[in-house]
């Protein structure tokens, strides 16, 4: 998984999953232009400052919202995800207009609002669209769903459903944020995950990996530190 540390001159198209909700947008948009074209480029840098300049509702459709729907076709399908995160950024989405892209959107528009969750909303009141990313059996949408959102907000219980929906589907429990901590100590989630590994030897079928480096975490081992990965658009802790 790539980490938001990584060196600036990364590709922005290596920047995926989770990931996405932990990179400062100077450093995201720096590594977009990178990459991108100049007509992508120039397109990008319009669809931020539109963004920046009318963030609001105009009309039925915001312009900023328009551009959201064009960013594969502009962009590339390569770096659509990082460049919806950046226009909602940039139009400063709170809970209302996320929730109403993510309710008109597509499955790559809801995946852009999951990662851009962290960053535009301070409280929970955004959890509705993580509990029905949850509820669903596509994969990016899952991964994009478990970020640090989800970490921060996501209540005990439907957490621990919400990793055993990643080993039943198999995302990789590394999209997890805060998972280490989440997970430390956490006697029911280590008996559902023992539950699950045992419905599966008794049918005949593997236990994922995943589930062994889970169910480790839940031991009684010292507290580790909160993810370091977990931070806003400006780099500080959130």
């Amino acid at each position: 998984m790539t980490h938001p540390h990584a060196h600036p001159a990364s590709p922005a198209a290596g920047v995926q999953g989770t990931t996405l909700a932990r990179v400062a947008p100077s450093d995201l948009h720096r590594r977009l232009a990178a990459d991108l074209g100049e007509a992508a480029r120039a397109w990008l840098d319009r669809a931020l400052d539109e963004a920046a300049t009318h963030p609001g509702t105009h009309g039925p459709v915001s312009v900023w919202e328009l551009r959201l729907a064009e960013a594969g076709r502009r962009c590339g399908p390569e770096h659509a995800d990082p460049v919806r995160v950046l226009i909602l950024h940039a139009a400063r989405a709170d809970a209302d207009a996320l929730t109403r892209v993510y309710a008109q959107g597509t499955a790559a528009e809801r995946r852009a609002v999951l990662y851009a969750l962290p960053h535009l909303v301070s409280g929970p009141e955004a959890l509705p669209l993580v509990e029905d990313a949850l509820r669903t059996n596509d994969t990016r949408l899952l991964a994009a769903a478990v970020g640090p959102y989800a970490a921060r907000h996501l209540p005990a219980h439907a957490w621990r459903h919400a990793v055993l929906k990643c080993l039943f589907t198999g995302v990789p429990v590394a999209e997890v944020a805060d998972l280490d901590r989440r997970a430390h100590g956490d006697t029911e989630l280590a008996r559902m995950l023992g539950d699950y590994a045992d419905e599966r030897t008794a049918a005949g079928r593997a236990v994922p990996d995943d589930l062994h480096r889970v169910l480790t975490l839940t031991g009684p081992t010292p507290t580790p530190p909160a993810d370091p990965g977990s931070r806003g658009f400006d780099g500080k802790e959130s």
